[in-house]
């Protein structure tokens, strides 16, 4: 009888303990919302779009028809006016509003409307489409009631957020829910870190701000899942995250991103297997630009970024983020692995918006006849690269490597499509089929499971792939 009574009372007291470090829920958000509603604007742009009419207006031609197109350019020139909603939120009395790029891009006029009634000419300080934000200046000498950001990072899942914006154009609306998943990626532009969240975020919201409890914006609302309205999944640009952008906006107009020069790819099982990396981490180099900051310190295709300025690099897409962020010129130690051993280069950044690829000098091409060989261990067909290939898919001018014309279904390398490329096998440039056959039998022969190839995928981008061999 003791022991139970010593059980309850350790039960009553640890659910004592959980009530008490456990947060309720706001008895109202009304307080907060009438607190912040004055500094959340709402957004309207005008755009010309201009398209020609069809001179045959009773007769329509299929979709994807040639003779759409052609028809459509006898048609007379017609001008019409185009209107956009969107949502933003005044970080400074002086009028200074933020917003995404989207609700403003290749707009001719830009109306803000503050408190609901009062409506502002605005012009734009400077725009970013690759992290989608974009700074307004209201045209008025008036003082605003800005707001503050907050710290983004120590926003935790579970945490009570308010979203207020512009939902399909009937102005201030407030919602409310909580952090629903921390650095989400959802494909939407080249630097994602999204917060994730189930407060009501609709059209007309984009550029609207994510607050926390304490009426810090922690959040720029940016995009949904799902059509036509919220199905209670919503994305919102972390503040941490915005506010060096946003500041190099205000201050030069324009983004000064560092850059590396690399394209990089995941870091599989069969790639952590074949380089003997206890795990996979970190970003594979899948091709370093020519004359790049990365070229010039030594970085080499095939090499694996562990470390970059003395932060770990646990999954590929944390690195474009964080050169990003780095100051343009600043000489950082970035770790590697390369033949099965860290090493350490110093690397001076370029800047990612002055970049660019070094261009290969036209040459003249003369016919070849290709030649097709069968490579059995792959169940695959292959002919060799030729220089007309080079020239029309803009490749290195010296490359050289296997076109697979034919995939077998039972190939280990299915995944694989017809057109790409194969350069490299076991870090052997492949020059001719003997070459990869030989490498594949020595492989098989040494019972070893798994290769490691490089290709020129369909879109002429460098991967690597961990192929397992039967």
């Amino acid at each position: 009888m003791n022991i139970i009574k010593r059980l309850l009372i350790v039960l009553f007291a640890l659910t004592f303990v959980i009530q008490a470090n456990a947060k309720d829920a706001p008895a109202s958000f009304a307080d907060l919302a009438e607190r912040l509603m004055p500094s959340v604007v709402n957004i309207s742009t005008t755009t010309t779009i201009t398209a020609n009419t069809n001179p045959f207006p009773g007769f329509q031609f299929p979709p994807g028809s040639p003779f759409e197109d052609m028809f459509k350019e006898f048609g007379t020139p017609q001008k019409r006016k185009s209107a956009a909603l969107g949502s933003g939120f005044i970080i400074d009395e002086k009028g200074i509003v933020i917003t995404n790029n989207h609700v403003i891009q290749n707009s001719e006029d830009i109306v803000v409307r503050v408190g609901g009634d009062k409506e502002y000419k605005a012009t734009i300080i400077g725009a970013d489409p690759l992290s989608d934000i974009a700074v307004l200046q209201i045209n008025s000498k008036e003082k605003f009631i800005p707001v503050k950001f907050g710290n983004s990072d120590k926003a935790r899942i579970g945490d009570w957020v308010i979203a207020i914006g512009n939902p399909f154009g009937l102005g201030r609306t407030v919602t409310s829910g909580i952090i629903s998943a921390r650095n989400r990626s959802i494909g939407l532009s080249r630097y994602e870190d999204y917060i994730q969240t189930d407060a009501s975020i609709n059209s007309g919201n984009s550029g609207g701000p994510l607050f926390d409890m304490n009426g810090n914006v922690i959040g720029i609302n940016t995009a949904i899942i799902g059509k036509g309205g919220s199905i209670g999944i919503g994305f919102s640009i972390p503040s941490n995250s915005a506010k060096k952008v946003i500041s190099q906006l205000i201050e030069f107009g324009e983004t000064k991103r560092g850059w590396l020069g690399v394209r990089i790819q995941v870091v599989t099982d069969e790639i952590a297997d074949v380089e003997k990396l206890d795990e996979p981490r970190g970003a594979l180099v899948a091709s370093v630009a020519e004359k790049s900051p990365s070229d010039k310190a030594g970085i080499k295709a095939g090499d694996i970024i562990l470390e970059f300025n003395g932060t770990k690099i646990n999954e590929m897409k944390e690195l474009p983020k964080i050169v990003a962020q780095t100051e343009v010129g600043k000489t950082v130690d970035v770790k590697i692995w390369r033949n099965k051993k860290e090493i350490i280069k110093k690397i001076k950044l370029g800047r990612l918006e002055t970049s660019s690829d070094f261009k290969e000098e036209k040459k003249e091409i003369k016919p070849e006849i290709p030649e097709i060989s069968e490579i059995k261990s792959l169940k695959i067909i292959t002919r060799p690269l030729n220089q007309k290939d080079i020239e029309q898919r803009k490749l290195p001018n010296q490359t050289t490597g296997l076109v697979i014309t034919n995939i077998g279904k039972n190939s280990p390398v299915n995944y694989l499509n017809i057109g790409d490329v194969i350069v490299e096998a076991q870090k052997k440039k492949i020059k001719s089929t003997k070459d990869l056959e030989d490498i594949v039998d020595r492989a098989l022969k040494s019972n070893q499971k798994t290769i490691l190839i490089v290709i020129y995928n369909n879109q002429n981008q460098r991967r690597y792939i961990g192929v397992k061999l039967d």
